[in-house]
């Protein structure tokens, strides 16, 4: 597809509130179309905090059709396997081949500095002529009485209208809660995050080629190379007690050190390494049927915040603006040439598939998270069904690599759970994992 050149003066088409990588991406997809788009955003620079990001072939595929992969691929790594072990012997649970991974879906499966690929397409706007704003802070929001458009409001008081805004202001989005009035949910989980140079760990047993997950009792600790394989970012989860005991100061670094206590030797090495001067509390939201109110959408976390545990937070985000922007395309396609573009139709084929698939998302993601932190006899039961699994079973994953849908009856199956307590410690037949059970 040729990329249309947006006009660079007059009022927006459309203002997208929030300059993340949901944000960003979503502008560019629709200024590739041709129309002007105003991204606003709060902090007085463009970028991105955390460390590293997992994107798989539902990402990277449609990295590839805005000409970016390759910019990508340069600044992150292409792995070899995902592996998953028991955090308490290092036991090897689960391997899949990434190389095969690939050539199922057609793309990478690849991890990159968050902040590399929010810079990515941060440039990518600003080739496409996108209007990127800073020191913004929107306070509300409210749909234009002619149905014409929407309107937002900034903290200085003054106004912007547009026909379409779009709330790509993350977890505890304003548009959110004016619009739907629901609060986040408390996993009583945290993260520790640390990406160093990769000479740092290599004497600490780490695998530098793959993706590692060491799942055990209420934690978990994931590793993996950044930056062309110089750097190398570990991610450290628990279980607070002080959240459980219903303390506001929870996820401290004292809880760190106990939760890890009594891992393997890797994990061991790796919790020291760890940034003590910052944490994120794991939070998500439950899933909402309604992201289109009038000439207001949401995206990104605003409308589907997931707990990490599926690595598909900021894919969804990207997903998002992409199927918005084919429906902007495929509808003009069928009106009269010139035309102005049909929001309305617009939106209601973006949330008629966007939903399910996320809801989707967001309950396997909580599923898989119990599953991960299983302890006594059930970690037994999930190690014995994991080591069974055969890695090319892809009902597994087709349900999320596979090509984006656009429709909802383009989104494919999920797979059929199992009962977990179906499953013998000895000699167990392979099962498909059902967490929740």
């Amino acid at each position: 597809m040729t990329t249309a050149t947006p006009p660079t003066e007059g009022r927006p088409d459309a203002i997208i509130v929030g300059g993340g990588i949901g944000g960003l991406s979503t502008a560019f997809a629709l200024a590739r179309e041709g129309l002007r788009v105003r991204v606003l955003e709060r902090a007085k620079e463009f970028g991105e905090v955390g460390a590293g990001l997992q994107i798989a072939p539902n990402c990277t595929r449609i990295l590839d059709e805005y000409g970016l992969l390759d910019e990508a691929k340069e600044l992150g790594v292409v792995p070899e396997d995902m592996v998953m072990r028991d955090a308490l012997d290092s036991s090897e649970l689960v391997r899949l081949d990434l190389g095969e991974l690939e050539r199922r879906y057609g793309f990478p499966y690849m991890v990159i500095h968050r902040s590399d690929l929010h810079a990515i397409f941060l440039r990518a706007c600003r080739r496409a002529g996108v209007d990127l704003v800073t020191d913004q802070t929107v306070v509300d929001y409210e749909n234009l009485e002619n149905t014409a458009g929407a309107r937002i409001t900034l903290a200085d008081g003054h106004t912007e209208e547009a026909p379409l805004v779009i709330a790509a202001d993350g977890l505890r989005s304003v548009a959110r809660q004016k619009l739907v009035g629901d609060d986040v949910v408390s996993s009583d989980y945290v993260a520790y995050r640390a990406a160093v140079p990769i000479e740092q760990v290599r004497d600490n047993g780490i695998a530098e080629k793959d993706v590692t997950v060491y799942i055990g009792p209420r934690c978990h600790f994931v590793q993996y190379a950044l930056r062309g394989g110089e750097m190398f970012n570990q991610v450290a989860v628990f279980q607070s007690p002080k959240a459980l005991a219903g303390q506001e100061d929870w996820g401290t670094p004292d809880e760190l050190d106990a939760a890890f206590e009594g891992t393997c030797e890797t994990v061991g090495k790796g919790i020291p390494l760890m940034w003590r001067d910052r944490w994120w509390q794991m939070m998500d939201r439950d899933p909402i049927d309604t992201w289109v109110h009038g000439r207001i959408a949401l995206l990104g976390d605003a409308a589907h915040p997931p707990l990490q545990y599926m690595a598909q937070g900021a894919i969804m985000a990207i997903e998002d603006g992409w199927v918005l922007a084919r429906h902007v395309a495929r509808l003009r396609a069928e009106g009269d040439a010139g035309s102005a573009v049909d929001w309305d139709a617009a939106l209601a084929a973006y949330q008629a598939v966007r939903v399910e698939h996320c809801r989707r998302v967001l309950t396997t993601a909580r599923s898989w998270g119990e599953l991960w932190h299983l302890d006594g006899t059930p970690r037994l039961q999930r190690n014995a069904v994991m080591r069974e699994i055969d890695p090319t079973e892809w009902a597994f994953t087709d349900w999320v690599y596979g090509p984006t849908a656009l429709f909802p009856d383009e989104e494919p199956a999920m797979f059929t759970p199992v009962p977990l307590a179906s499953a013998r410690i000895e000699e167990s037949a392979p099962v498909v994992i059902d967490a929740a059970a």
